[in-house]
């Protein structure tokens, strides 16, 4: 059974659920998720012998949602990760992450490869640093109406998500599912809003019950800017990550996407999972594409994930 429980890190709570014993697997969820979004991977990766930890990381769910947009850079994000591995008493971990789960998890490898045994990235491939600032970068791309620019307004996508957070994420799920057929650019006309132009589903996905929208929006109780502030640091990023210029994540990877999924589409990443299998060594097979599948990697193609992630983890073990 998941348990649940709040934990002190780095100066703020986070709340934590997990299951089992054995090598410590810390899952990171992505926008807009919870540590609800790993629930098919509990039982599973407990079953083969793995402590299983899903954190709702900060800014996200019953942990510390700090007021500070500054609070939200990468530093912070894996400063948590770090602590977390420190206050449940281990050494190392196994690092796995979704959406913006993924470049936490990345970074963590990325900065503290003492501390991780291996790192998944589910969607997000591994970070290449760029030669721009990426809010800057797709501003000039697409006019501003990527949805990076959009986030990066204060106030506004808070206000767009938060009128009605239940139809706001029944929307986000189904748009970026492998069942709404769409791949394009993630374009928003600033003055019209996001959700304006998004379909709204009559029944949901098989794999997202009524009762697990209903989970996720009880966590996005308290509005969706701290989940917000994460994309207000991206150029921020960039200007912190300077010094890991040309660096490579160097622990054993693995890397899962699904062939519907809009964010292995953006400019440029294509030819970059096409590569990875010579710039990351270290990556224990090719990247896994699963087709038909959407962004929701590891709830739309839960037994294809885990049979991925128990043969990575044990093979590491």
């Amino acid at each position: 059974m998941v348990q649940h429980r709040l934990i002190d890190v780095n100066g703020i709570r986070l709340h934590i659920a997990e299951e089992g014993s054995g090598p410590l697997v810390v899952l990171l969820h992505g926008f807009p998720e919870s540590w609800h979004s790993w629930q098919h991977q509990f039982g599973p990766l407990a079953a083969a012998g793995f402590h299983v930890v899903a954190p709702d990381q900060r800014g996200y769910g019953s942990s510390d949602h700090p007021e500070d947009v500054d609070a939200y850079s990468i530093f912070h994000l894996v400063g948590d990760v770090v602590g977390l591995i420190r206050e449940l008493g281990e050494d190392k971990a196994f690092v796995v992450g979704h959406d913006w789960g993924a470049p936490v998890a990345w970074h963590t490898a990325l900065f503290r490869p003492d501390l991780v045994r291996g790192v998944a990235g589910l969607s997000v491939p591994p970070p290449f640093r760029g030669t721009r600032p990426p809010l800057q970068a797709m501003d000039e791309m697409f006019g501003g109406r990527f949805y990076w620019n959009y986030f990066d307004r204060p106030g506004v996508a808070d206000a767009e998500f938060g009128r009605d957070p239940r139809t706001t994420l029944r929307k986000f799920f189904f748009s970026a599912s492998g069942e709404s057929g769409s791949v394009g650019q993630p374009l928003v006309d600033p003055e019209r809003g996001w959700l304006a132009d998004m379909p709204d589903p009559e029944r949901l996905p098989e794999w997202f019950t009524e009762e697990d929208l209903d989970a996720l929006t009880e966590s996005f109780s308290q509005g969706f800017t701290g989940a917000l502030n994460w994309y207000r640091n991206l150029d921020r990023n960039w200007e912190l990550t300077a010094p890991w210029q040309g660096a490579r994540v160097t622990s054993p990877a693995l890397y899962v996407y699904g062939d519907r999924d809009v964010v292995p589409a953006f400019p440029g990443t294509p030819e970059l999972i096409e590569r990875l299998p010579v710039l990351m060594p270290n990556l224990v097979r090719e990247p896994l594409k699963l087709a038909g599948c959407g962004h929701w990697t590891q709830q739309e193609r839960p037994d294809e994930v885990n049979a991925a992630l128990v043969e990575f983890l044990k093979s590491l073990s």
